[in-house]
């Protein structure tokens, strides 16, 4: 139910006092004034603090700096005399004992005339005495239809027919966006070089830190990584290319329903985290990464309350990756978890959530033992596919070398020997095959000199990487994988040494 519909039902049924939590007065002004053009043009009074009533000249400026007297005017207009009342800010005096007194007396009178109270306010902060009597009604940010009509009404002098794609980009990264937040990074762009062109989605995506910011639950991350450089892992990166375009408005009219996300499980330090950020920046989304820690709180009730807040941040910012780090760490082992069952409500209220959602919020979970998560999370609905992300093979390890190697090195990174590197580091993941090119540089620069390949070969032959010290818990992971538990992100398999010839 869209919220003109909401409120319209809620005028009609003498609703006396509703309570709508949003930082957008002006554009929740005039979706009342709206509603109450349908409603035979009920007027429409607003009152703030500083100014008192305004746009009434019998009442201007009546209950100034007065919020009990604010209430009077209800009380002077005449019984059956229909009205819309909007008190801006009103949340800050409800803790008042004549205010929150005043407001139930008038919610009793009023159920019997066509009068209503809106108090705006920036979130919902309702004393226990008031909650029986205030109706909370949602007023949700704009749509993508809102957004591109405002898009394009701010681009109708500069640019009056702009390109579909770019138009597209625009109204997927300012969703989340209120009107105004939009109109400032719009007229920013246009300040800059006249135009709104695709560089400007990255100052949106900026603006949508700011909103992070002002959370301690969720961080804002940047994503600067690219698909390019995530060696191997073919699979995984034709799977995520495919589904470029998935949050777009042709995807909608074609029928396709948002993608859900991704469980990445696997080796630890095979490109997992890596991949979640080249998922936000290749799609040209805003990634979150939520540290679950941080959802559990010592009060009763408190743990379960900020989870519902991380989802409402990440919906309202949607669409956005959502970046869950080693899921398994916050919710493997329920049953032996002595918390009194706050880590199971928490863990109903997510996966129920990720069921049902419909928003564009693509969940990306990476876990190292999977063993560990519960099955509930790992059936289909959740996610919208399962990857096994094993140790790279010989092939794989080359490009993981050039990767980084171009990254540190990049006018001679041809010069190394990434045919011999590939080949005498088996068993190698990604994160154990750029620390010892970092070691073999700290030996070049000890030495006065540019590394070579023999540094690195020196630096691989004195470590000893992850599959041999935790050996039997990366052979169980191949065997559950190739078990077909999961989807190979890599061509070759990864489930196992016998398919590394170098191994």
């Amino acid at each position: 139910m869209s919220f003109s519909t909401e409120f319209g039902l809620l005028l009609r049924a003498r609703c006396p006092l509703i309570y709508v939590p949003t930082l957008e007065e002006e554009r929740l002004e005039l979706a009342i004034r709206q509603v109450a053009q349908g409603l035979n043009q009920r007027p429409v009074y607003l009152w703030d603090f500083v100014e008192g009533y305004q746009g009434n000249p019998n009442d201007q400026g009546f209950g100034r700096r007065n919020p009990l007297q604010a209430l009077d005017l209800v009380e002077k207009l005449p019984a059956t005399a229909p009205a819309i009342f909007i008190l801006r800010d009103y949340h800050r005096f409800l803790e008042d004992v004549a205010v929150a007194r005043k407001l139930r007396n008038l919610a009793r009178v009023l159920k019997s005339q066509p009068k209503s109270l809106v108090v705006v306010a920036p979130g919902v902060a309702i004393p226990a005495d008031l909650r029986e009597v205030l109706t909370v009604v949602e007023f949700p940010l704009p749509s993508a239809l809102e957004i591109r009509a405002e898009i394009l009404g701010l681009l109708a002098s500069l640019q009056p027919n702009p390109d579909p794609q770019l138009l597209d980009d625009l109204v997927r990264a300012c969703q989340g966006l209120s009107l105004e937040r939009l109109r400032r990074v719009l007229a920013r762009a246009v300040a800059a070089h006249g135009r709104v062109d695709p560089s400007d989605l990255d100052s949106i995506l900026a603006e949508k830190r700011q909103i992070i910011r002002q959370t301690q639950i969720l961080d804002f991350c940047p994503a600067s990584e690219t698909v390019q450089d995530i060696g191997g892992l073919d699979n995984l990166k034709d799977w995520l290319v495919r589904r470029g375009g998935a949050f777009s408005e042709a995807a909608r009219q074609y029928g396709l329903p948002f993608p859900r996300g991704l469980l990445l499980a696997g080796v630890q330090g095979t490109g997992k985290s890596l991949t979640a950020k080249a998922i936000a920046h290749h799609w040209h989304l805003p990634l979150l990464r939520l540290d679950v820690g941080r959802l559990f709180g010592g009060l009763v009730g408190e743990s379960e309350s900020r989870t519902r807040q991380m989802i409402q941040v990440a919906e309202a910012l949607s669409p956005c990756v959502l970046w869950i780090d080693e899921i398994d760490k916050a919710f493997g082992y329920l049953d032996s978890r002595g918390d009194s069952g706050t880590t199971s409500r928490v863990f109903g209220t997510f996966i129920t959530w990720m069921a049902e959602k419909t928003s564009p919020v693509f969940v990306v979970a990476t876990a190292n033992n999977i063993q560990s998560l519960p099955p509930e999370l790992l059936r289909k609905g959740r996610f919208d596919e399962i990857f096994f992300v094993g140790l790279p093979n010989q092939e794989e390890r080359r490009a993981i070398f050039q990767v980084h190697l171009s990254r540190v090195r990049p006018q001679t990174w041809e010069t190394y020997d990434l045919s011999r590197l590939a080949y005498e580091t088996p068993d190698f993941s990604g994160a154990e095959i750029e620390q010892v090119i970092i070691e073999a540089m700290h030996t070049g620069f000890s030495r006065g000199r540019e590394f070579e390949s023999d540094d690195i070969l020196e630096a691989a032959s004195q470590m000893v990487p992850l599959a041999r010290t935790a050996q039997d818990q990366v052979e169980w992971l191949q065997a559950w994988a190739a078990a077909g538990k999961a989807r190979p992100a890599s061509r070759y398999g990864g489930f196992g040494r016998h398919l590394d010839r170098s191994s």
